[in-house]
């Protein structure tokens, strides 16, 4: 028997169990239940932090026989929420999407938003964009950030503050796919998705606060179809990281950071030689403190499913060897990252025979140390319905929200991970 309890262990490391979560210690952060404002059919969240000390929260809101709405709510610098939450837009043609999610983002006075509208048969979609000068009260009319007018996939946005008070957005684009009709009608089966023609750019450009376009350029002519995108602004310019592909099906993460003017050329955050024929949509997650930056990802190269994370100290001109927090077929990925001076904060998804449940590592600024590991849920949802977690910081706290599936509904769900609250 005694031979027996020192083996389990091993036997349940073996089959990607990750490590148990160190015993609570002074100084070690716990989990506490975060409660949200959405309802039952809430899913696809965003979650920003504003320079003045509020959270923004966005989802939609899908419920059987009545229109998708997108609806946002602050978290007041007090902890409570200001209002009832606010609807952005409604209609049929909002598109809720496990995996390619509406996104926030804060520029002095203004709050965006994007969505994604139908624009024809299966997956085609256009991104509207809108935004609110009075902190989500009122939204104006939204604008289409691709304006190429064709019946193809547009979407995995990432969004930041640009100069002057305009917003920069970076997106996936699949115009060249309506060269050949037959190759934009796309294979979604499962995780996979299948390409088979003209291939998928990465465009990006800068709105004013008037909702017009300025500069759109072409960041890389050919990029993996449908993982998310994911950007920070660095001391010395936003740094967008995305899943590339080569000719020869590699799909490795890339990175490269506008300098005010164009784009640097694409470079890996690390060569993994992952080599797959269709899109594992599951893409990067990035954050930035300075010119520190950090990165996380899921690859599978080698047939080793494992989350990886990179650190950058020249605001992603290069990247450290990565740090491995997870391997094993129980390896879901799907990345949420975030970075302060003091830490690094990196969430995951893990799914077992147990059940599905999200991990977070919080770590030395430079990665070497994992000052700690915490199991943040356990979900009664399973494979991709339970979506991506997200994460903002507030001061020495994070939260982090997620999507669940309870009797077949989503439901959003929320945790607020901080050192312990102090008795009176």
């Amino acid at each position: 028997m005694r031979k027996l309890a020192l083996l389990l262990p091993l036997l349940l490391a073996a089959c990607g169990e990750p490590p148990a979560p160190p015993q609570a210690a002074p100084g070690e952060y716990v989990v506490r239940k975060w409660p949200l404002p959405s309802t039952e059919g809430s899913g696809q969240a965003d979650l920003l932090a504003t320079p003045d000390g509020r959270l923004v929260l966005s989802w939609i809101s899908s419920s059987p026989g009545r229109r998708n709405a997108l609806r946002t709510a602050t978290l007041a610098t007090n902890g409570h929420w200001q209002s009832a939450p606010r609807t952005v837009v409604v209609g049929n043609s909002l598109l809720a999407n496990w995996a390619d999610t509406p996104h926030i983002a804060y520029t002095p006075g203004v709050l965006w938003v994007h969505w994604l509208q139908k624009a024809g048969a299966g997956y085609a979609a256009d991104i509207a964009l809108s935004n609110s000068s009075d902190a989500g009260f009122n939204w104006h009319p939204p604008v289409a950030v691709n304006d190429d007018g064709t019946e193809t996939e547009h979407g995995f946005v990432s969004m930041w503050p640009a100069a002057g008070g305009g917003l920069g957005i970076a997106w996936l684009d699949g115009r060249a796919n309506a060269k050949d009709p037959e190759a934009a009608q796309h294979e979604h089966a499962g995780a996979a998705h299948a390409h088979p023609g003209g291939g998928t750019a990465l465009r990006a450009a800068v709105f004013d606060r008037n909702l017009e376009r300025h500069g759109e350029q072409v960041v890389d002519e050919l990029t993996c179809d449908c993982c998310q995108t994911s950007v920070a602004v660095t001391a010395r310019g936003p740094l967008l990281v995305y899943r590339d592909r080569t000719q020869d099906e590699i799909r490795d993460i890339a990175a490269t950071r506008f300098d005010g003017s164009a784009w640097s050329a694409p470079k890996p955050v690390h060569a993994d030689g992952w080599k797959i024929d269709a899109c594992p949509v599951n893409g990067p997650a990035v954050a930035a403190e300075g010119n520190n930056a950090v990165v996380a990802w899921y690859t599978a190269a080698g047939d080793n499913p494992r989350v990886l994370v990179a650190r950058s100290t020249d605001a992603g001109d290069s990247f450290g060897e990565p740090v491995m927090l997870e391997q094993g077929e129980a390896v879901e990925g799907r990345v949420a990252v975030a970075l302060d001076a003091k830490q690094a904060w990196i969430l995951w998804v893990h799914e077992d025979a147990n059940g599905q449940s999200l991990w977070l590592s919080r770590r030395s600024p430079d990665l070497s140390k994992e000052f700690q590991r915490l199991r943040v849920a356990e979900l009664q949802g399973r494979g991709k319905a339970t979506g991506f977690p997200q994460i903002a910081l507030r001061g020495n706290t994070a939260h982090v929200v997620w999507t669940d599936v309870v009797a077949g509904a989503p439901h959003l769900q929320g945790a607020i991970v901080s050192l312990p609250e102090r008795s009176p």
